[in-house]
């Protein structure tokens, strides 16, 4: 597939011209320079041909050491890119900065388009003679938070594209949705890019390196999957920069998007309280949990017995939950993670008939009975399938309103181990049969009628 890198320095607009083009929401958008780190891939359509569209960091910006990883993830997306979308500031000018990122452009033999967005109240004859000293020709004049040039734009790409393009592999079926989700700095980005065999993502040991929830398809023993790195989850209370918020957010709408998710915990740190919140997160949204504890390999062996107990005791709530022990920068452990996706899957589907679920509850009755409510038995019946990915079991019956939540859980325990349903939250709704004769009289037979008279007369004549 032809691919087409938007690169320029930062704050220019990047990323909202990508969601613009990608007719999406994916990229995080904020009036910050360099809010965005790694490379985000996206699909627009360009005259009826489905392209690649690459949003990347600012280059030649002003973040230390953070700022050569930036510019190396931009660089990769030029290396790959059939089409370079240089975007300006129309309302700041030509910079030096632009000058520059030209000269580096021209080195690599990137074909280029130069684009000056953010016009809105700046003269088009101003800034066409500015940008001309670039080399570039006139550039392109859209406004990307309006909407103004997509038109003209798209036609200037699809102009510029070359006619060799590569088979398009979007029509190819998705596979299961992989969420990697946990604290700031427990290595999300490490087994992201272990996962893929790519550097993807910007790795740091700085917390928080990572702003925004990055997808990517990839293939494992021939099995298709896509991949998403988020940004840390911190405790409400610790989170206060707006981009922050709006990168948990992005964190949170992965994991409710996702078939499965790794939560990802620091060896060394254990698991604490946070980590037992996105669990029961995951488990919320109907989302498939593999608890993944990384760094492993850096532990003597006592202290790895006191991780296991660890795990032991604070997971009882959750002993379904399958735990995984990988060092992500050494890739040992790493390579069994997508056989325990599949499990986890599989078991999502419920392919099980009406029959053995009801068999299962049956079951489930005799070993032990649902207790009485007001002196009154709650009678379960029958059950059945209602959905899959979380798995959602029906089970009707009379008075199941009032039946305790701790039995909900019993049975939802039942079945997950009846069904082998490893590492999936199983969802139980209950239904109350109706009363067909309920708010209606009891009509009687002429027969009854004279037999109510007769007892009537009886009784007064008493």
């Amino acid at each position: 597939m032809t691919v087409v890198a938007l690169v320029g320095r930062p704050n220019v607009g990047k990323s909202t011209l990508f969601n613009r083009l990608t007719g999406t929401r994916d990229a995080l958008v904020a009036n910050r320079p360099g809010l965005t780190r790694d490379r985000r891939y996206g699909r627009m359509d360009i005259a009826g041909r489905n392209v690649a569209v690459v949003d990347t960091g600012g280059l030649k910006g002003d973040e230390g050491a953070m700022s050569e990883v930036v510019t190396a993830q931009a660089h990769a997306a030029i290396a790959e890119a059939a089409l370079v979308v240089l975007l300006v500031d129309a309302r700041d000018g030509r910079t030096a900065t632009d000058e520059e990122i030209v000269a580096d452009l021209r080195k690599r033999g990137a074909a280029m388009l130069l684009v000056a967005n953010k016009i809105d109240g700046v003269p088009p004859e101003a800034a066409v003679g500015d940008f001309a000293a670039l080399g570039l020709g006139a550039p392109l004049m859209i406004s990307a938070t309006q909407g103004r040039g997509m038109a003209g734009l798209r036609d200037a790409v699809a102009d510029l594209l070359p006619d060799d393009d590569l088979p398009d592999e979007s029509a190819a079926a998705p596979g299961p949705r992989v969420a990697v989700v946990g604290r700031p700095n427990v290595g999300k980005s490490t087994l992201f890019n272990r996962l893929l065999g790519d550097e993807r993502q910007v790795v740091s040991d700085e917390p928080g390196t990572t702003r925004d929830a990055i997808e990517a398809p990839f293939e494992r023993d021939g099995r298709p999957y896509v991949l998403i790195d988020t940004a840390g989850v911190r405790r409400r209370g610790r989170v206060s920069d707006f981009v922050e918020k709006f990168s948990v957010v992005k964190s949170l709408d992965a994991m409710d998007r996702a078939d499965v998710a790794f939560v990802l915990v620091d060896a060394r740190e254990g698991i604490v309280e946070q980590d037992l919140h996105l669990i029961g997160y995951t488990a919320d949204a109907g989302t498939g949990v593999v608890l993944v504890v990384n760094k492993w390999d850096g532990l003597s062996a006592a202290e790895r017995a006191d991780v296991r107990s660890g795990l032991d005791r604070r997971l009882v709530f959750a002993p379904w939950v399958p735990v995984a022990f990988v060092s992500a920068l050494h890739g040992s452990g790493v390579g069994s993670l997508m056989r325990t996706v599949d499990e986890v899957h599989a078991a999502g589907t419920l392919e099980t008939s009406a029959t053995a679920l009801t068999e299962i509850l049956e079951r489930a009755v005799a070993d032990h009975p649902p207790p009485s409510v007001g002196g009154r038995a709650v009678k379960l019946r029958y059950a059945h399938r209602a959905g899959s990915h979380p798995p959602t079991i029906v089970v009707h019956g009379n008075r199941t309103d009032a039946l305790p939540a701790s039995y909900v859980r019993y049975l939802e325990n039942v079945y997950r181990e009846a069904l082998g349903m490893v590492g999936m939250p199983v969802r139980i709704s209950l239904r109350t049969g109706e009363n067909p004769y309920a708010g209606k009289r009891n009509e009687l037979t002429r027969r009854q009628r004279l037999h109510r008279k007769r007892v009537i007369r009886r009784d007064r004549g008493r």
